[in-house]
């Protein structure tokens, strides 16, 4: 059923587009009553608006504050057709058929790093929310529109009927009820985060989710669980959230969890790269002069676990690498910055091949979250990019250039390998990775396993640990194998022993001070 539009209520504070509604609005006959600023900008316009405060008789007061609560606005807004008529003409109550309505800046005034709380607070808008809360109530009578990205629609559908349908006026109340629901949590984040001398904490009192759904999910970690995804109301530009599936199949949980840890991996790589994950680990990274070439001996470090894995690039996929991927192995997902009409024309023959596309952007997750029984965890997210000047030479012998140069890859390739994690590397490749073990003996062993099955040779190769070595046994297993130089974090009461170990076999070895636990 469509609803008449006959009189509409105006107050944005984003007034983009707001002109040319107003004009189409009273080309269409409707009647326009607006507030403050926007009434003013209207009139500017040459459009005849009715001011709020001549509607009601009472003016703008308290600098503002106080406009729009008043029985005369929200009688019009709650008045439900043919049931309250008789109290509404009793009272002079107008219907509004539309409401038009944005909130202050609230988010914008906070996220600038001189913003006071006083400037914060002025920023809490109170007759707003209360107006849209009263038109998406009564949205079986009244249309309510948040954002400029919804007036050509709704302009299109009253245009030609006059009106809006049932079904878009219960969408746009929906939405208005996230609007304000995204607005009241981004105050109670703030506020939350004030401590006593006005400082901002790490950690807000109170957390307030602000997610939105993108898509059902083909499954969830198994296919007897169901699945969806969601994505911060404003994602960070470059991070997975902004991905555009370009062909293959709908995702599902796992796709999306090994998809986002190869894409974090390989954008910490300036030089052209290629990572590869399987059951959340790296399998197989390595840089190259191309995306064929990183592909090819990304994809050498382990042919096996490649197989089904998810496979990322730091620079556009083109055909060359296509090529490379669809005649030799099954992928579920490719990830690139951009795709090429060429890689696009090669993968098409793989149709089930999810390829995504997400643009650049130095976006970064701020913090991680980990749900547990009834609560949640939150850290900080790991982003210590590790400089060589951080580094500290505890070994009489100190890395050759060559070497340093792999121990600076193998420990970024750690930082995203599941604890306990050993990586071995040579020539900025991985020769074998070792994750997710209860002992960092085990890891070790498991990496240098990878490395015979993949026919590596590893003496003068360098080891990664992403935690210290508790005892000398991992470095004396590292000498058996010819690795020449360790990379680890250092810190253990054994450390002494451990670079005796070291020195004893003629290695080198630098401490990073920082460690890189992933669970």
């Amino acid at each position: 059923m469509i609803h008449k539009v006959r009189r509409a209520l105006i107050s944005v504070s984003d007034k983009t587009g707001v002109v040319d509604l107003a004009r189409r609005l009273a080309a269409l006959g409707v009647d326009l009553v607006s507030t403050g600023g926007t009434c003013r900008t209207l009139r500017q316009a040459g459009l005849a608006v009715r001011e709020v405060a001549e509607l009601t008789g009472f003016p703008e007061i308290m600098d503002g504050r106080v406009k729009t609560l008043h029985p005369l606005i929200h009688g019009g807004l709650l008045g439900r057709r043919g049931q309250d008529d008789a109290v509404m003409a009793a009272h002079g109550i107008a219907p509004i058929d539309l409401l038009v309505l944005n909130l202050y800046p609230f988010e914008a005034t906070v996220a600038r790093p001189d913003c006071t709380l006083e400037e914060a607070v002025e920023q809490i808008d109170i007759g707003g929310p209360a107006m849209l809360r009263a038109a998406a109530k009564n949205f079986r009578h009244v249309a309510v529109l948040t954002e400029p990205a919804q007036y050509e629609a709704v302009l299109a559908q009253i245009e030609a009927s006059g009106g809006v349908g049932d079904a878009e006026r219960f969408a746009l109340a929906v939405a208005a009820f996230n609007h304000v629901a995204n607005y009241d949590a981004a105050i109670s984040d703030y506020l939350s985060s004030i401590g006593p001398d006005g400082a901002r904490a790490e950690f807000p009192g109170q957390v307030n989710g602000r997610l939105v759904k993108v898509m059902d999910l083909r499954y969830g970690e198994n296919p007897h669980q169901r699945a969806a995804f969601y994505r911060d109301l404003k994602p960070a530009p470059g991070t997975l959230a902004t991905f555009k599936q370009l062909q293959g199949k709908e995702l599902s949980y796992n796709n999306l969890a090994d998809a986002d840890a190869a894409w974090e991996a390989v954008r910490g790589f300036a030089a052209p790269a290629c990572v590869i994950v399987k059951h959340a680990n790296p399998c197989g990274v390595a840089l190259g002069a191309d995306p064929a070439e990183a592909y090819e001996r990304a994809y050498a470090g382990d042919p096996v676990s490649a197989f089904g894995g998810i496979i990322a690039f730091n620079r556009p996929l083109d055909g060359a690498a296509a090529k490379a991927i669809v005649g030799r192995q099954f992928a579920e997902v490719i990830i690139a910055p951009s795709v090429t009409a060429d890689a696009l024309a090669v993968t098409a023959g793989k149709p089930n091949i999810r390829v995504l596309e997400i643009p650049p952007g130095e976006g970064r997750n701020t913090h991680d979250l980990k749900r547990i029984g009834s609560g949640l965890l939150i850290q900080t997210a790991d982003t210590h990019v590790l400089a060589r000047a951080d580094l500290k030479v505890v070994t009489r012998r100190a890395p050759t250039p060559a070497e340093l140069d792999d121990l600076m890859f193998a420990w970024e390739v750690a930082k995203y390998v599941k604890s306990n994690a050993i990586v071995y590397a040579a020539g900025q490749r991985t020769l074998g990775v070792g994750a997710g073990q209860m002992s960092r003996v085990d890891s070790a062993r498991i990496a240098a396993h990878k490395a015979a099955e993949a026919g590596f040779e590893l003496t003068g190769a360098v080891m990664a640990s992403d935690a210290f070595f508790p005892f000398r046994d991992g470095l004396d297993a590292a000498a058996e194998r010819g690795i020449a130089a360790v990379i680890q974090p250092g810190g253990s009461m054994r450390d002494a022993e451990v670079i005796a170990a070291a020195d004893e076999h003629g290695m080198a070895m630098v401490f990073t001070g920082v460690r890189h636990f992933r669970h």
